[in-house]
């Protein structure tokens, strides 16, 4: 796949619903997260079952089911949920699909923009650990079910930029 790094709405949830379940370590219903990510709880359910079955987490049937990482936080790369929704990261190319441009990459009209771009991506995706992007996390206060007021999910954390 060619062209600058797409993020999907799947993606999207896989990285916010592991992100929310990094920082507050429970077992999470579909229901709960979709509540939490204001998302469609049967696309979500489809991206949670994609991230079971790419092993990043399990999931607990029963009454007191729900879903749970595999491994602790700091060990799972953004990369790997993203991968685990979309497949590989994709590679740079030519905006056009076809290059135009004689000797292609070389002579590209953008410079070497899209290769930096995609170097960028690919390099924050695999250096970033889930620990890290939910210690960023700073959610909307939510209304619980039938309650009427607002609570907050967790207490906002500082996020260090990556140098």
């Amino acid at each position: 796949m060619t062209g600058l790094v797409r993020i999907s709405e799947a993606a999207s949830l896989a990285l916010h619903a592991l992100g929310v379940m990094a920082r507050s370590p429970q077992r999470w219903t579909t229901e709960r997260l979709a509540e939490v990510l204001r998302a469609s709880t049967h696309h979500l359910a489809k991206v949670m079952q994609r991230l079971v079955k790419a092993g990043l987490l399990r999931s607990v049937r029963g009454p007191h089911g729900g879903f749970e990482l595999t491994r602790p936080p700091e060990e799972i790369t953004l990369a790997e949920i993203y991968q685990a929704i979309e497949g590989p990261l994709p590679t740079a190319g030519c905006l056009l699909g076809e290059p135009i441009c004689r000797n292609g990459a070389a002579n590209c009209m953008l410079g070497d923009l899209v290769n930096m771009v995609h170097r960028e991506v690919h390099d924050y995706l695999s250096q970033t650990t889930l620990q890290r992007m939910a210690q960023a996390l700073d959610l909307v206060t939510i209304s619980a079910p039938g309650d009427g007021g607002s609570q907050s999910l967790d207490p906002p954390c500082q996020f260090t930029p990556l140098s």
